[in-house]
Formats: structure tokens, sequence, C-alpha cells
């Protein structure tokens, strides 16, 4: 069944919920979140007011970071269900009006999948090895081929033993051992990843997001970093050996071709991080991708001055290549935004690297307050945004995860210095009782990650109907965003501000409000509050708080 007819480029304006799986909601009472558990809550998705839906990946998978090592494109995990199920999924949501968009990680794929474990048998120069990156090591052998080191920790390459069980080459994985790096300079993976799109676009998938977009290219000398960052948005780095090469714009160019060669064209999302505004707006030229998220806003401290040149040339950046800005507060490999925005912000335009560790201590309500101002911005600026699951309900990053729980790679890779993402990813509360919250039935086994006894509070329970909650803020926004005429896509003009506030106007008479970090502010004229994040002070916006006015 295809989904309800919508005006074109639905995507330009859209709200798209992320649907984290093994966290979303547990069918079958194993601890872990499953297709049926997602199929469950659809109507929970649509009372919310989304667009879409983006599911992590759910491909079979030895889960060594969490699904994105595939060992086939093609089919579902055990864990997560079945293939059918996965056809009545997509069935079932756009019976409920929501498209759907899977996750395609085409960078590396599982050391368990066919084309890997072939590679290793068939030995040095044969095809099979030409489908990753395996090279020879240095003095003879003992060294690894260059000075890359993963991004996960430690060095990016690992040795083999090849089939005579002496000592070999080395293959390339700029994430975890058990994740090869493809070679993106042969035929043969970029057929074989289109023809994986076709897969599910037959099957109704409106579209992919797809991991680590601007990593696909390696400069083919593969170069020592010699002293050059390794880090993807750092300034300055030009021509960097595996971040953001231009070649990597032909796979997209052939992959746009794929997705407009449907009567209902399908649509990318990129997960590019990059130096600057103009390096994602290559992205999505006519011929490129359709949208990619802008991570300087997600990594913009709670600084009005910076909020507003970041958005600033976000959309300046984007206007010159013709596409729709995408925003984003958070997602799974982040720390949540309560947490984020309810610590020290720091002097800069945008964190490095936004990570916290156990010794924070996070004001959560302060980072809730700023977390609900920051909603209203992100769903008052043009284009599209993301809400990551659990974001509607403010929910915590949860640092004291106990360490024998971790199941992070970056936790082991890193040498048990870095906690990594697992504190973002823990299960959803959807009842205030219950050994899981709701998460799976009360006989079941305990959620893969621990919950936080304060998660019961947040609950969807609990906040369903309070119109105090979060979960209500976000409720009457989507209604408002889809309802009013001059919320989605369309200009944004600036109005003086006293400093520390935002202040914009969209069309149809609405204008945006935000007081990021100033004392109280007068309200501009106004006829009407459409929707506050939180209590106005008579005639004035608290520091911290956003409003929706009609003028």
């Amino acid at each position: 069944m295809s989904p309800p007819a919508t005006r074109p480029a639905w995507w330009r304006d859209a709200v798209i919920y992320q649907v984290y799986p093994r966290s979303f909601a547990d069918s079958d009472g194993d601890g872990v979140g499953d297709i049926s558990g997602i199929r469950s809550r659809l109507p929970y998705l649509l009372d919310l007011g989304v667009d879409a839906i983006w599911i992590n990946p759910w491909y079979p998978s030895p889960m060594a970071d969490a699904g994105y090592d595939v060992a086939d494109y093609r089919d579902i995990d055990p864990v997560f269900g079945t293939l059918s199920e996965a056809e009545a999924l997509i069935t079932d949501a756009h019976g409920h009006g929501l498209r759907v968009l899977l996750d395609i990680v085409p960078n590396h794929t599982s050391s368990a999948h066919p084309w890997f474990q072939a590679a290793l048998a068939a030995g040095p120069g044969s095809r099979e090895r030409r489908r990753y990156l395996f090279r020879p090591g240095r003095g003879d052998g003992p060294l690894p081929p260059n000075d890359w080191e993963s991004v996960f920790g430690g060095p990016a390459w690992t040795r083999i033993v090849e089939p005579d069980g002496s000592p070999g080459e080395w293959y390339l994985h700029l994430f975890d051992p058990a994740q090869p790096d493809l070679n993106w300079d042969e035929p043969e993976v970029h057929a074989e990843f289109e023809a994986i799109l076709r897969f599910w676009f037959d099957r109704g998938v409106d579209g992919f997001r797809i991991d680590v977009a601007n990593a696909l290219h390696k400069q083919p000398e593969l170069p020592d970093l010699a002293g050059r960052s390794g880090h993807p948005v750092d300034e300055g780095v030009d021509d960097h050996p595996f971040w953001d090469r231009d070649t990597v714009h032909e796979v997209y160019r052939e992959w746009r071709v794929v997705a407009d060669s449907y009567a209902d064209p399908r649509m990318f999302v990129a997960e590019a991080w990059v130096p600057t505004p103009d390096r994602l707006a290559r992205y999505v030229r006519p011929d490129h991708l359709h949208s990619a998220f802008n991570f300087d806003f997600l990594a913009t401290p709670w600084r009005a001055d910076l909020l507003r040149l970041n958005i600033d040339e976000a959309l300046a950046a984007l206007a010159a290549v013709s596409a729709e800005p995408t925003w984003v507060l958070s997602n799974h490999d982040v720390v949540r935004v309560v947490s984020r925005l309810g610590v020290p912000q720091p002097n800069q335009r945008r964190w490095r690297d936004i990570e916290l560790d156990p010794s924070s201590d996070p004001d959560l309500r302060l980072g809730t307050q700023r977390a609900r101002a920051a909603a209203l911005l992100l769903l008052g600026l043009p284009g599209g945004a993301y809400v990551y699951q659990g974001e509607e309900l403010g929910l915590w990053e949860v640092l004291d995860i106990p360490e024998e729980a971790l199941q992070d790679p970056i936790w082991e890779r890193s040498g048990h210095t870095r906690r990594g993402r697992d504190g973002a990813r823990v299960p959803m509360p959807w009842s205030s009782d219950g050994p899981s919250l709701g998460f799976g039935p009360d006989d079941g086994a305990r959620p893969w990650l621990p919950q936080p006894a304060g998660y019961a509070r947040l609950s969807v329970s609990q906040q369903d109907g309070d119109p105090d909650s979060m979960l209500e803020l976000y409720r009457r926004a989507l209604r408002i965003r889809r309802e009013h005429p001059g919320l989605g896509s369309g200009p944004v003009h600036w109005r003086e501000s006293p400093p520390g506030v935002l202040a914009f106007e969209r069309d149809a008479g609405l204008l945006v409000v935000v007081n990021v970090e100033g004392a109280a502010a007068h309200l501009p004229n106004h006829r009407s509050v459409l929707l506050a994040s939180g209590p106005l002070d008579g005639s004035r916006l608290p520091p911290n708080s956003a409003v929706w006015l009609g003028t």
C-alpha cells in the first residue's frame, strides 16, 4: 500500500521522529525493542504529530556496534523480527499517513558479512579483497600501513592471519575492527548498494538516512595524517585523506538517479559532520541528496549570538543551492539535549566533542527549561526537523550506567576512558510503574540497558494530558506547525531584539521570540500567544524561554 498523496517534496518541511529500535518498545519480553513494539506505538507517533519515522539499523548483525555492523542488508535481525514483519510495519505506517526512512550503512560492513569472509579466504590481490581496503604493513609487515586512528579509539588498522596461517595484510576500519571499510573505488560496491536501495524502495520505504555519508572515499595513497586532525569538523582541514572528499559526491549523484526513478520519488538525509555550512551544502545540491542534518545547530552552545550566527550561515549556504535546512537537537550518538543544556556552556562556537563524564552534574531543571525553548526555536525555523525518541519527554542523559552494563564499543576501544553513547540510548519509559516502565511486558526480561528510577515521572502515561508537560508542549507545537501557514518552508526576517534574545518573523503573521540568556524581555506587540515554552511574566518573556506570537 502506498502512502497517501501529499504535496510535492514532503520532506522539505517534514518533522521526522527517530526510532532507535532496541530502546523504543519491547513486545516479546526479551529486553530488546522490536518491530512489533514499533507497530504497537504507531498511534502514539500519529498523535504526537510527526510526518515520518526514521528507524536505526534493523539488519542482521553481530551487534558489535548496535547494528551499524551490517552482515546482510536485505533482511531483518531476529532480535527485531522478520522481513515480513518489517513489510507489515511499512504498510501500517503508511496507513497512518506516516512515511518510513531506514538507515543505510555504506562506509563499512560487518566483519561477518559474506563479502568480508570471502576476502579473508581469497588472499592478497583478489577481487574479494578489492571490495575492502586491504594493504601490506610497513616495515615488511609488522606495522600498520599508516598512522590513522579509529573514531572509537586505537589504531584504524587490524592485521589478519592469511589462509595458510601466516601473518598477513592489514584492513582499514575507521570505527570498530568488526566494521571493515568498503572500497568505493570498486564499481562492484556501487552496484551492490544501488541494488540494496532498490530492494527496500520496492518494499515501500520512503527514504534513507545515510550513515557517515562524508567518509566513503579515501585518498588512494592512504597517506599518514602526520599531525593533521582526524576530527571531521575541525576548521582548516583541506583535502583530508578520509573525511569529506570531493569524490564522495559521485556516489550521491548515482543514488539520486535511483531515488528519482520511482513514481513517488524517494529521499535521502545525510549524516555528514563537516567543517562549514558551505561544505554541507555540497551534499544537497539539486542533483545530489535531498537533505543533510545541520549538526552545527545541534553543537551550538546556548548563546544567542552563536545560535543566530549558525542559523544565518546555514540558511545562506543552503539557499545558494536551493535546499532547505534540516534541524536537529539530538540523536543516538550525542548527549541528550536536556543534559547538554544543563551544564555550563562552552565559550566557543560549537561543542567539539559532545560528551559528559559521570562526574558531570547537569542542572536538569535548567536543562529542561532550555530544551523546551530550544524545541520551539527548532520547530519555528524553516525547513525540516528531526526529533529523537524521548526528546519529546524531556529524557536526560543517563550518566551513571554501571560499567558492567556498558555496551558501546567506544568503552572498550578507549581503554575505559570514554563511556560512549549508551547514556542516550536507554529504553523509553511508557508507564510510571512496572519493572521496565512499560518498555516491555511486566514478566519480561530486564531492558538491555538499565533505566533510572527518575524516568518514571517522565513516562508517557505520566505526561499524557498534563498541559505543563514536555510531551504536551511537543504535541501542541507540532499541531500548530502543521496547521499554521507561516511554519515550515519560507523566509526568516530578523527583528531587533535586546542582547541575549532572538526574534524573527515568519510568514502569515508569526513571530518567534527566544530569550536565550538575557534578562526578562518585553514581548513585541502581538495579537495572540500561540504557544509558550513556559509561563510568561505578564508581558515579559523570562530567560531560557520561547514563545510563538500571532501578530
